[in-house]
């Protein structure tokens, strides 16, 4: 039981940091500003 809500939560929140990300990403103004995004987001620096 607990097993099943724990998976659901996580879930959740997989989803949610996946979303912001994505946004994030979104809002480059050109494909340099979103690769600098990216690195950015692989090396922890946001």
């Amino acid at each position: 039981m607990f097993a099943k809500l724990f998976e659901i939560v996580n879930s959740w929140f997989e989803n949610a940091e996946r979303r912001r990300r994505e946004e994030y990403l979104a809002q480059s103004a050109d494909i340099y500003e979103l690769e600098y995004r990216i690195r950015a987001l692989e090396t922890g620096a946001v």
